[in-house]
């Protein structure tokens, strides 16, 4: 009998230790690293097992269930790590390991690389050590990561075009969306706080809404992984100096990661003139994240994200300009000494609970965002040439609810399901100083007189969505849903909209997507600033035209295919091609003094293009090269017609015209190499020239900008030597005509800048 106590005292470990955690280890372009050093964390970051990866990369342990952390390391790899939580169904861990002998400098097209479904839509993944590898590193602007990825077009203000749309990007952090903002100059959202970036294109599955151009998804540093702190000095010419902070770390079930940035420069916007530098073009621009997740237990967490950015700019000057308008009591003002100041304001918070069962999870997030823009004009000068004096504020003020779910059926179905709820009070306040003027627009008076424009609207979206992950081969998966979305703005409209993706796996080197795709778009209420065009009649700020029909939803169909192909383990090519009819097509204009876009519609649209994409890596170097030719095309305008003059809204009317941001071909290349402890490494980005001239007939020159950067690491330090536009090549991005353009703006010149970390 005491035996068989003693034998069932052995046996009892082992029929509690019932949870397994499996995984694979594999590098940055999908293949198993055999033979890696894997090291198992319990919660309190004792390491409680050890074990090695075989042959093909697999592992598997046999724990409690709980919650661990796993560490995978191996020479010539920089540290990879995962976490898993066991419970009654085995866990499963991905964990990645970038070669330190190539930092990771290429956009990867991947397929199916997280939970979210892409059916047969395209995402490009941009890891942090491909973020590492740019020449600026995580002082690289939000808006110039995403310019590494293939379809991405650069334009002034810091606004990018994916495959041939204005703006329509949707951002989310962590899969969770962030409701929109007012845009200007300034990203809201600081690259120090990425692990890594997403963008994701084409027939998107019907999780996706509204911004459907691209969904830009951040995944944040956490500090169960990032534990300790960075600080950091980055600056160089134009007066620019950056420091920023960042500290993560843990303490029982909190994990817990901050950054704060504080940039200031002499080139805050790009400059009206090719000069090297520029007159009144100052800005200052402070940063803040924070990202707290707490495990309630194994299966359920609670995350918040918070962040912060407040950013001033000045608006620079164009010299020796011709004076349009005379102003009593000041004879001369010349235009160098123009004054105009924008400050823009962007807060918001999410607060997330996330779970998850033997054949299902969930996330239900809040979300709340606040941002303004507030333009200054100078008083003497803005009326002196342009005649008008604006003194405007934007405000958005966005609340809402996001829940998404899914449950594994059998193993050939995986059901997802969600919800998203939103309401937003959007402010236009707008004082002008103006001259009398007869009906022909001259001026009757040199004292102006004020007219106060102020509006406000509660706008709300609501949406539901439903799809089956699909599986009815090994090769084959299929992706197929609907959504229904409703907005009760200055409009009120609805669409089911149907997705359809699939994606097949010839071998295991190749393999090609497609999908279809209804989409819904709801104009940005807090863009839209209803005009009172009666008030404006018999002053120097009169319309050109006295229409102005509500701006509407856009309706498209999106179709997309595409094929990657890994030629060998070092080389893998991939090619994309798209096209969307629309109808009502969405497009942004700037044709007020501040420098804040307002939307109007063509009455029909027509996008097509082709992307290509390489990636090449292999010891100590690695490269990529992306290529686009795309064609965006609208007509006749029907909303906003007040903005556009009488020989434009008959041009465009009966002629398909391209949209101001059609650029026919974009491409973006690189490379890194690590030689004798240091990074080298190059970028380019190169464009056709975006669109000018009357009804954008004419097109802008075309262009390259290098950049070449060098990191080396001694210990706990740093540094860093960057070069932007090596062979100071001056290119005008707009000359200041076109549909919706409002000033010259020109790419940066030659610039030398330096970085100096230290790890604590």
């Amino acid at each position: 009998m005491k035996r068989l106590f003693f034998l069932a005292g052995l046996m009892l470990p082992a029929l509690v230790q019932a949870a397994k955690i499996s995984g694979e280890v594999k590098d940055t372009l999908g293949s198993p690293v055999p033979f890696a050093r894997l090291s198992l964390q319990d919660s309190k970051g004792k390491v409680i097992a050890t074990a090695r990866s075989s042959k093909e990369g697999v592992f598997e342990f046999s724990v409690d269930p709980g919650i661990y952390a796993i560490l995978a390391e191996k020479q010539g790899y920089t540290l990879g790590t995962a976490i898993a939580v066991a419970g009654k169904k085995a866990a499963k861990a991905l964990i990645t390991l970038a070669e330190k002998k190539a930092p990771e400098l290429s956009v990867v097209a991947a397929r199916k690389p997280r939970k979210e479904l892409e059916g047969g839509s395209s995402l490009y993944r941009i890891d942090h050590a491909a973020i590492e590898a740019l020449p600026q590193g995580e002082n690289t602007q939000l808006d110039q990561v995403l310019l590494r990825a293939p379809g991405v077009a650069q334009d002034s203000f810091g606004q990018i075009h994916v495959r041939g749309d204005h703006g329509d990007l949707q951002y989310r952090i962590n899969g969770i969306m962030l409701p929109e903002g007012i845009s200007g100059f300034g990203q809201t959202l600081d690259t120090r706080f990425a692990q890594s970036i997403d963008l994701l294109t084409g027939a998107l599955p019907s999780q996706y809404g509204y911004r459907t151009a691209g969904v830009v998804d951040i995944h944040t540093k956490s500090g169960a992984f990032q534990k300790g702190g960075i600080v950091d000095f980055y600056g160089g010419s134009r007066g620019t100096y950056e420091p920023s902070v960042q500290y993560g770390g843990s303490q029982g079930n909190l994990n817990y990661y901050f950054n704060a940035s504080f940039l200031q420069s002499n080139l805050g916007i790009e400059g009206h003139t090719s000069d090297a530098n520029q007159i009144h073009d100052r800005t200052s621009q402070l940063k803040g994240f924070g990202y707290l997740s707490y495990l309630v237990n194994p299966l359920t967490s609670v995350n918040v994200i918070v962040g912060n950015s407040q950013s001033k700019f000045q608006i620079p000057n164009t010299p020796d300009l011709a004076q349009n308008y005379a102003l009593s009591g000041v004879p001369n003002y010349p235009s160098a000494i123009l004054d105009e100041n924008q400050t823009e304001t962007n807060r918001y918070g999410i607060i997330a609970l996330k779970g998850a069962g033997s054949k299902s999870d969930y996330q239900l997030s809040i979300f709340s965002r606040y941002s303004t823009v507030a333009y200054t004009p100078d008083p003497y000068g803005d009326l002196i040439y342009t005649g008008v004096a604006s003194t405007v504020l934007r405000s958005s003020f966005s609340n809402g609810l996001q829940g998404d779910g899914s449950y594994r059926l059998d193993p050939r179905h995986n059901l997802h399901g969600g919800f998203f709820t939103s309401t937003e009070y959007a402010v236009s306040d707008n004082t002008s100083a103006v001259f009398p003027a007869d009906a022909s627009g001259n001026q009757t008076s040199t004292t102006p007189f004020s007219i106060v424009d102020n509006s406000s609207k509660t706008a709300w979206l609501y949406g539901l969505y439903l799809e089956d992950e699909w599986h009815p081969a090994k090769k084959l998966s299929v992706n197929y849903g609907a959504r229904f979305d409703v907005m009760n703005a200055y409009v009120n409209a609805s669409q089911l909209s149907p997705r359809v993706g699939l994606v097949y796996d010839a071998t295991e080197q190749t393999s090609f997507h497609a999908g279809y795709a209804r989409y819904f778009t709801p104009p940005a209420t807090e863009l839209i600033a209803p005009a009172s065009i009666a008030k404006f009649q018999g002053t120097t700020n009169a319309v050109p035209t006295n229409v102005n029909t509500n701006v509407l939803p856009e309706r498209s169909h999106y179709f997309d295919a595409g094929v990657l192909h890994r030629f060998t383990p070092a080389l893998s090519l991939g090619l994309d091609g798209y096209y969307r009819l629309v109808q009502d097509l969405l497009d942004e204009g700037q044709f007020g003094q501040a420098l804040v876009f307002s939307p109007f519609n063509y009455e029909q649209g027509k996008i097509y293009g082709i992307e290509f994409t390489g990636n090449y890596k292999k010891d100590a170097f690695s490269a990529y090269l992306n290529l686009a030719a795309s064609r965006a095309l609208g007509k006749n305008i029907v909303s906003g017609q007040y903005n556009f003059s009488p020989a434009e809204l008959a041009y465009i009317s009966d002629n398909w015209v391209h949209l101001d941001h059609d650029q026919t071909y974009t491409g973006s290349t690189g490379f890194s190499y690590l030689w004798h402890g240091t990074a080298y490494s190059m970028d380019a980005l190169l464009g056709s020239g975006l669109r000018r001239g009357f009804a954008n007939t004419g097109k802008m020159p075309g262009y390259m900008q290098v950049n070449l950067g060098m990191t080396r690491k001694m210990g706990k330090y740093e540094g860093r030597f960057t070069v932007i536009n090596l062979f100071d090549h001056s290119y005008e991005i707009r000359d200041g005509s076109g549909i919706g353009v409002g000033a010259p703006q020109f790419g940066p010149r030659r610039g030398f800048y330096v970085g100096m970390g230290r790890n604590f």
